[in-house]
């Protein structure tokens, strides 16, 4: 844990806070890009109803093995190789509210490409956006949820950030957003905003969603996340959109409960 102030200091420029199915998966399980794997069950939860859950989650935990695909699902029951890094991050040529270059800012090249068009969109719209954070590294992620589990305990940490694995965020496909003028940066205040509700009815003409929708926490996982962003291309983008439905729902993959 995060125990002398440089270290807060340090990890605070480094990061920053994020962040019923259809009947049949418009996807195949070769095209979803994960393979089930076997959990080692070695948590003892005191209780046995916690044990029952935890065992019952263990079981649907699978590795994704194909990270690179696009339109990858990833959360806490689909998860990331160990380390696993993308290999063609770029900078996107938007703005941050931090000018100072990081590695956060990374996108992979066809999503990077994508944010700038959406922000070019947004700016002859009248719309200012902003970057917050982009791609975060296992380390990087490990440091952000352990900090956050300090700060509110596992369980309400795990409702808005992921643990190391499950992240998004280190697909490289995925980017935290605010408006132009650097308020609300992954806060739940962005919510209601013009630059929220313009990204809402655009992003998937851009080939993003709003990956955490409202009223869909029962099925990601995670509270509403107005500002979280991920590319999975325009064809799926539309076809989520459309339909209102979540990542989780397109793959009609196991719902995520915390």
């Amino acid at each position: 844990m995060v125990k002398i102030f440089s270290v807060i200091t340090s990890l605070m420029l480094l990061l920053f806070p994020l962040t019923g199915c259809m009947g049949k998966s418009f996807f195949s399980q070769d095209d979803k890009g994960v393979t089930r794997t076997e959990s080692d069950g070695k948590n003892s939860p005191s209780s046995a109803a916690s044990k029952k859950k935890a065992e019952h989650r263990e079981e649907q935990v699978q590795e994704v093995f194909n990270p690179e695909s696009i339109p990858v699902l990833v959360n806490q029951y689909n998860i990331l190789p160990e380390n696993y890094q993308p290999e063609d991050l770029v900078y996107p040529s938007i703005p941050y509210i931090s000018n100072k270059k990081a590695e956060k800012q990374k996108m992979r090249k066809e999503a990077a490409a994508a944010i700038e068009k959406l922000f070019a969109a947004a700016e002859e719209q009248g719309i200012g956006l902003a970057g917050v954070s982009a791609y975060r590294s296992y380390t990087a992620q490990k440091a952000l949820f352990n900090y956050y589990v300090n700060q509110d305990g596992i369980k309400k940490a795990k409702m808005y950030s992921a643990e190391p694995g499950t992240s998004e965020h280190e697909t490289g496909l995925a980017i935290d957003v605010t408006g132009g003028n650097g308020k609300c940066p992954a806060e739940d205040c962005f919510a209601g905003t013009v630059e929220a509700k313009w990204l809402a009815n655009h992003a998937d003409e851009y080939g993003f969603i709003i990956r955490y929708p409202k009223g869909k926490e029962s099925i990601t996982g995670y509270k509403y996340e107005p500002w979280h962003l991920r590319y999975v291309g325009r064809a799926v983008a539309k076809v989520i959109t459309k339909h209102g439905i979540t990542l989780e729902e397109y793959y009609d993959a196991v719902p995520v409960n915390n």
